[in-house]
């Protein structure tokens, strides 16, 4: 097997869509609070490495369930090996709270916070009706982790964002179980798309992002003291269309297509919750 192989195997045991995805967050929320793209850098780079540790030992936690039914998986296809997967579970996590320490004890316990939460999806969650609490609980930290990775306090109006962001967490907690419905349903293993349906399922999705978006807006026209930046407002949009859009071509599409559609609602919610953390702070 190729070395390219094996490193393909390797980047895609941390799942890194999702990585990616809140270390762009976490970078993005810093670069709005200070200002310095280097500070940004190691911030997104901090919680990507966590979420790299979290995607490592869910597919060791998978692997014996996904032999013969996964085989495209990296630890199935022989990709990566299961020592090797333990190896990355530990230096991710490791990496990801070394990157935390130089803002302070705060964030390296919010980073132990991040490990806690995705963990526990990982190993209890995760094959339940419950899989969505983890996800209404992890989303919340990204903006936080941020702020206060660079600054020395959290505003009171980010405070405010917490519970919507919970809301939102719940939704793409949701979009990404409709994506697996059938696969889950093949093997007998729970989760809130199983639980709900595919319509009914899709339904609940879209009234957690209709209420939270919502609420998020109407928190900007109540408490807002001057028009927000052209770039805030941009980013708002946009991310109100490419979720619309990931609502829309999920409903009744092919499970492949639903994979698609849950990363284009959580690609929307992460550029929505940025323009709105720089609308709020301008």
């Amino acid at each position: 097997m190729s070395v390219a192989a094996r490193a393909a195997g390797l980047i895609r045991l941390g799942h890194p869509f999702p990585s990616l995805l809140d270390g762009v967050v976490v970078a993005g929320i810093a670069l709005i609070a200070a200002g310095d793209l280097g500070l940004a850098a190691r911030l997104g780079g901090s919680m990507t490495a966590l979420q790299a540790s979290i995607g490592a030992l869910n597919d060791l936690r998978d692997a014996p369930a996904d032999a013969g039914r996964k085989p495209g998986k990296p630890i199935p296809a022989g990709l990566v090996a299961v020592p090797v997967a333990r190896a990355v579970v530990v230096t991710a996590a490791a990496a990801g709270v070394a990157l935390a320490a130089p803002s302070g004890p705060g964030l390296v316990a919010l980073a132990l916070l991040v490990l806690a939460i995705g963990y526990a999806y990982d190993l209890a969650a995760k094959g339940t009706p419950w899989s969505w609490v983890p996800f209404a609980l992890g989303i919340p930290i990204l903006p936080l982790y941020g702020w206060l990775g660079a600054s020395d306090a959290v505003p009171g109006w980010l405070v405010a964002l917490v519970p919507i962001a919970a809301i939102a967490g719940g939704a793409i907690a949701i979009a990404n179980a409709r994506a697996d419905l059938e696969r889950d349903e093949t093997v007998g293993q729970a989760s809130v798309a199983t639980s709900l349906g595919l319509e009914d399922s899709w339904r609940v999705s879209v009234v957690l992002v209709v209420g939270a978006m919502a609420a998020a807006a109407a928190w900007l026209a109540t408490t807002g003291d001057s028009p927000p930046p052209i770039l805030a407002v941009i980013g708002l949009l946009a991310g109100l269309l490419v979720t619309a859009a990931g609502l829309v071509v999920g409903r009744r599409a092919a499970p492949a297509r639903r994979e698609r559609a849950w990363q284009l609602v959580a690609v929307g919610i992460a550029v929505f919750g940025i323009g709105w953390v720089a609308a709020a702070a301008s």
